[in-house]
């Protein structure tokens, strides 16, 4: 338990000191982020040492415990500068667990009048959980076999590449891959015409696929076709595997399934729903692609900007965008979501078993990326997407007991859990925000949110009586 304890401090530190960077760069929020910084690197300083020793080899039942109590620790802590600026203490958790885990959904309102630390905050929030879940997910889950996460260690690792056979050189390929396409990000935003500080948050909640803006107007504030585009390539970005990018820069291997299938399912209903709506409302079909491609990438990456209410194109529009929150990206990026290597194996898994109705006596493999998928592996993604609904399910009757409508019910539920951002209504949708939610509703999203950025079973089997017994 010490090593659990002691990794928690460690982080505790490392927030710390990123708050006092805070304090030094902007005046304006000073003390909030010294007072947060002095509180969090002590607590820290004293949780090191108490628990500091020999290393330890860590078990099965510690990996799970700290995997779940590292993202735990880091809500908190990310929520310490809110509540000290001012927000309620619910209002600040739900904040900085939607910056964490990616989501984006936001109680703030006013935006464009709130300081800057505070904003920068908000998107270096992003940033570090984006790069968080990348690790998380390269490192940690496929040790735990959960979702059949078992299955990246296929295309994240290879026992003969000696470049990429640590999860410590991997994290650091990944860290420099994630960063460059942050600066990259950043300076075509400045030359598109944003401000430095503009420039410097918006690509770190791109990239994050976050969907943090510093307006509340979101990405719209920027009425720029151009910018639109490079948020659209970027935001397609984030939501590549990043195990692809480092493939391809030490191996210049390119092929991917997750990624051709996920550019592919987008181009098909990009154009078909630009069709649609420019039939339908009489626009102009290039202004359509740009507001379509945009908003639905934004959706299916789980970014969360919005340029303006899709709620406006009509019940088709409003279908497919409630349909792709639950898609999500590639497994292995930043985004959220049920993610795309689990969507094919679904998909080919159906496939098969129509077709042993069909031919019973006749051996059927299902591959993924030429390799044969294992029941395990198969299993394991079957019982995903079981709690996966069964989690979306429960939260929205919860939420409904709140007093929500069944739009925002259904609908807030499924973006906290696909860490999405905007839902669907008056109240959460895209014009909207969770301001007008009760504390027992946003504390009920805040735990959906989290649940869905470590993929369920990994928070669910701490509840369970036999992961305890003998710890």
């Amino acid at each position: 338990m010490n090593v659990v304890v002691f990794v928690n401090a460690v982080l505790m530190l490392l927030l710390a000191g990123l708050m006092a960077a805070e304090a030094l760069v902007f005046g304006e929020s000073r003390e909030v982020f010294l007072l947060a910084g002095v509180i969090l690197g002590a607590l820290g300083l004293f949780l090191a040492a108490a628990t500091r020793g020999p290393a330890r080899r860590l078990t099965l039942r510690h990996t799970f415990l700290l995997t779940t109590s590292v993202w735990l620790t880091a809500g908190v802590a990310g929520a310490l500068p809110l509540f000290i600026w001012g927000m309620g203490a619910i209002d600040a958790l739900f904040e900085s667990v939607s910056g964490l885990t990616t989501t984006g959904a936001t109680v703030l309102s006013g935006l464009d009048q709130t300081p800057r630390g505070i904003l920068m905050w908000r998107a270096l929030l992003q940033a570090v959980g984006g790069v968080g879940f990348i690790v998380t997910g390269m490192a940690l889950l496929p040790i735990l076999r959960t979702g059949g996460m078992q299955l990246f260690r296929t295309e994240s690792s290879d026992k003969g590449d000696k470049e990429l056979a640590t999860a410590t050189r991997y994290a650091g390929a990944t860290l420099g891959v994630y960063s460059g396409l942050i600066v990259l990000c950043g300076l075509i935003y400045h030359i598109g015409g944003m401000n430095v500080f503009d420039a410097i948050t918006h690509a770190l909640t791109t990239l994050s696929t976050g969907g943090y803006s510093n307006y509340d107007a979101s990405f719209g504030h920027f009425d720029s076709a151009f910018l639109q585009w490079v948020a659209t390539f970027f935001m397609l970005a984030g939501a590549v595997p990043f195990a692809w990018y480092i493939r391809a820069l030490y191996r210049r291997q390119y092929a991917s399934e997750q990624v051709a299938a996920l550019l592919k399912t987008l181009a098909v209903v990009i154009l078909a729903l630009t069709l649609w709506v420019s039939w339908q409302s009489g626009r102009d079909f290039m202004e359509t692609l740009r507001a379509v491609s945009f908003n639905l990438v934004s959706v299916v990456t789980t970014t969360g900007y919005a340029t303006e209410d899709f709620l406006a194109w009509g019940p088709v529009a409003i279908t497919v965008f409630f349909f792709f929150t639950a898609m999500g990206g590639c497994t292995g990026s930043t985004a959220g979501g049920g993610k795309m290597m689990r969507w094919i194996l679904v998909f080919r898994a159906t496939v098969a078993a129509l077709r042993r109705i069909r031919y019973p006596h006749r051996i059927i493999t299902i591959r993924y990326e030429g390799r044969p998928v294992s029941e395990d592996v198969l299993s394991g993604v079957i019982t995903f997407f079981m709690f996966y609904f069964l989690t979306v399910a429960a939260l929205a009757v919860a939420l409904a007991l709140t007093g929500l409508d069944f739009d925002t019910s259904i609908s807030g539920a499924l973006t906290a859990v696909a860490n999405v951002g905007p839902g669907v209504g008056t109240i959460i949708g895209p014009s909207g925000n969770f301001a007008p939610l009760d504390s027992t509703a946003k504390l009920l999203l805040t735990f959906g949110m989290f649940v869905g950025r470590l993929e369920m079973l990994t928070v669910y089997v701490l509840f369970t009586r036999r992961f305890w017994r003998d710890f």
